[in-house]
């Protein structure tokens, strides 16, 4: 046989063996039409929430591929998954076993009060149609169901409303276990980015942070405890963190403006990932250097008692902690032992943000002035009031009257005190002082 002819039949026998393939999987694979049903139905049950799938089509140029989209639950603010590619893995699907060697997931909107909404998840490892079994006719997932999962244009829709979007992927072991996960802010000014290592077989990881202009490195780690739940812990050392640029990037506002560096710890537990992400507890015990309050001026809030605040403060340094909690109705942020000094001023306390919302208490001192002036600041992020409680500016002369010369912070909390009880109970007791003389 001249080389030709061998080189013809073995292009010939190629091609016979990419039709037999294709007719093998003709008989494996349903139809489009039966495919998009099933997959509608399969993750109506799942999630508790009524899924339409647009369509579903399957090619097996240049390699095998399902294509599934228009994704979309039934909500009033809709999960929607515009393009999903399924590359499966052929070997497998020789023994009925479902294992996908990449999925590709092209723009999604994912709000995440519709995500907490979705009511169950299936039950990983077990068959998926009727049949219990591959001699019966079942198929099951494989032990490593998902090898890469590449995503893009995946629009994250906050509580409030706030759309973030993100690219990145993620590689697996067994048992879902990352081996490398990447997750980027596309079109951010300054690099923002998350990675996350797997340390050999362990179940930890270490962490690559870049944003702000800054870093946040540190080692991730998960344990499964008797009862089948993750516990999961972490320490990161955020370092050099412009605060206005990082959360920036994540379209937020920030009331200040300049870098912090610390040590924040993570705690978190759940059955699964998404509780782990649901419960993560955070605690940043941070310092900045010269900042910069972007949107209140704490001089001018104290001289008029709260009656004005616009404007920016210069400040020399700040210090605190920072919690965050992850809850069913949004990130829940405390903020604890603050202590900032602007020149003559010298600040104390304490906030919470919550839904967009402010609740926060301030022991202000001022070395050549009023001494102890309390503030409150509450209300809605957009319009936020402050003040001062009744019979404070008295409060803070007498605090500095008792203790001249011993320290500015003991005037203060001496002033905050006096000033509460000058607060409303004095207003119920002036009537009756005015009273007394027509006795």
């Amino acid at each position: 046989m001249t080389p030709a002819r061998r080189w013809l039949a073995g292009l010939g026998l190629a091609v016979g063996a990419y039709a037999l393939l294709g007719a093998v999987l003709l008989n494996l694979v349903p139809s489009d039409a039966v495919l998009a049903q099933r997959l509608a139905a399969a993750l109506t049950d799942a999630s508790g929430v009524k899924v339409s799938v647009g369509s579903v089509h399957w090619q097996l140029r240049p390699r095998l591929v399902v294509v599934v989209q228009n994704l979309v639950t039934d909500q009033p603010h809709p999960v929607v998954l515009k393009k999903l590619n399924l590359y499966p893995d052929v070997s497998a699907l020789w023994q009925r076993r479902i294992r996908l060697g990449l999925i590709e997931l092209e723009g999604a909107v994912v709000p995440q009060q519709s995500l907490r909404r979705l009511g169950g998840v299936a039950r990983l490892g077990k068959p998926i149609v009727a049949d219990t079994s591959p001699e019966q006719g079942g198929w099951t997932l494989d032990e490593l169901p998902i090898s890469q999962f590449v995503f893009q244009d995946i629009s994250w829709v906050s509580r409030s409303g706030v759309a973030v979007l993100y690219d990145g992927q993620a590689d697996f072991d067994t048992n879902w276990r990352p081996r490398a996960v990447q997750l980027r802010r596309p079109n951010a000014k300054l690099a923002t980015d998350l990675s996350l290592s797997r340390l050999g077989q362990q179940d930890r990881w270490t962490v690559l942070l870049n944003a702000g202009g800054g870093t946040g490195h540190g080692e991730l780690q998960v344990q499964t405890l008797t009862n089948g739940r993750l516990h999961l812990t972490g320490k990161l050392q955020p370092k050099g963190i412009e605060v206005a640029s990082a959360l920036q990037a994540f379209n937020r506002r920030s009331v200040i403006g300049g870098q912090a560096s610390g040590t924040t710890t993570l705690l978190a537990d759940g059955l699964n990932a998404i509780d782990l992400a649901g419960s993560l507890h955070t605690q940043t015990v941070f310092t900045m250097g010269p900042s910069t309050l972007l949107r209140f001026d704490l001089d001018k809030a104290v001289r008029s008692l709260g009656k004005a605040h616009d404007g920016q403060t210069r400040l020399d340094s700040v210090t605190g902690q920072l919690d965050t909690q992850n809850t069913p109705d949004g990130m829940m942020i405390d903020f604890t032992r603050i202590k900032a000094t602007s020149g003559a001023l010298s600040v104390s306390g304490k906030a919470r943000l919550f839904n967009r919302h402010i609740d926060a208490e301030m022991a202000v001192d001022l070395v050549d002035g009023i001494v102890g002036v309390p503030l409150k600041i509450k209300g809605p992020l957009d319009k936020v009031t402050v003040s001062a409680p009744a019979g404070a500016v008295a409060g803070a002369v007498v605090g500095t009257a008792v203790l001249p010369g011993v320290g500015t912070a003991i005037g203060a909390r001496l002033g905050a005190a006096i000033g509460s009880l000058f607060g409303p109970a004095s207003a119920s007791a002036k009537p009756q002082t005015q009273a007394s003389p027509k006795r």
